[in-house]
Parts: structure tokens; sequence; C-alpha cells
């Protein structure tokens, strides 16, 4: 198993924050690591997800939504192929930090028979989460400005 996790502090509240990472019609507008994903964003729900990571192929996958806590964590699993082979499961988590912010932790978790062959794979989804978060407190900042 391997992860990847980057961190990243946004001067609005969880409320804010969630509502711009959950308005996903808007991700081609400020989102460079995602820039498609569409379906309903409920447990048990499949979404179909397009990412860039830098440097490397877009890919398209179709995840199943395996929690949804309003405001707090956004969670799916994706696989290639069948099960068991190569799964991702990624999570959005929102924390409050008082009168400073949220902290959103965005991170994956990578199972199954092909990790171990991964390569620069890890590096690039570094880079993308780190990207799409930076994007989403300039959206986030904008839009508390308002």
């Amino acid at each position: 198993m391997k992860h990847v996790t980057t961190v990243i502090d946004i001067p609005a509240t969880p409320e804010q924050v969630w509502a711009t990472l959950v308005d996903t019609a808007a991700y081609p507008a400020w989102n460079p690591f995602i820039t498609k994903l569409s379906g309903e964003l409920a447990h048990g729900q499949r979404l179909d997800v397009r990412i860039a990571p830098p440097g490397g192929r877009a890919m398209t996958f179709k995840p199943t939504v395996t929690c949804v806590e309003a405001g707090r964590r956004l969670e799916w699993l994706g696989s290639v192929g069948v099960r068991g082979i190569f799964d991702g499961r990624h999570t959005f988590t929102l924390e409050a930090l008082g009168d400073e912010g949220t902290r959103l932790t965005q991170a994956e978790e990578f199972s199954g028979l092909l990790v171990p062959f991964t390569g620069t794979m890890l590096a690039r989804t570094r880079a993308g989460f780190e990207a799409m978060n930076e994007g989403l407190r300039r959206r986030v900042v904008a839009g508390a400005r308002a």
C-alpha cells in the first residue's frame, strides 16, 4: 500500500470550502488536476472523473462514492480494471481552524497488485493534489471577497 497526502489551510469557513469543493460543474474553471467530475456526490453513486496529472497522461475512471459528510468529508474508491489490481481510495477532509479558516487534507491510498510498479506516478499525483489545493484556495478566497 502507498499513500499520498497533502494539506492546505484556507482562510474561509468549512461551509465555504465545501460549497466550492462540491460545485463540480465549475471544476474546469479552477481545477488543474480534476478537470471533469460528474455524477451525484452521494454514497454508493458512481462518478465520472478525469484527471490530468502534471507531466502525465490524462486518465478517466469511474469511482464509487463511499462517504459524504457535508462540510467535513468526501471519499470515493476507484479501480483500474478489476478491483484488487490497482485501487485508489481518495479522500477530502475539512477541519475547522476557528477564526483561522479551514484545513483541507486531500489524500489517496493506493492498493493492489500493481502498486509496486507505480514509478513516478506518486510524485505526479502529489503535484496534482497540490495544484488542485492551491486552485481551490484561490477560488474560495475570491468567492469570499465577492
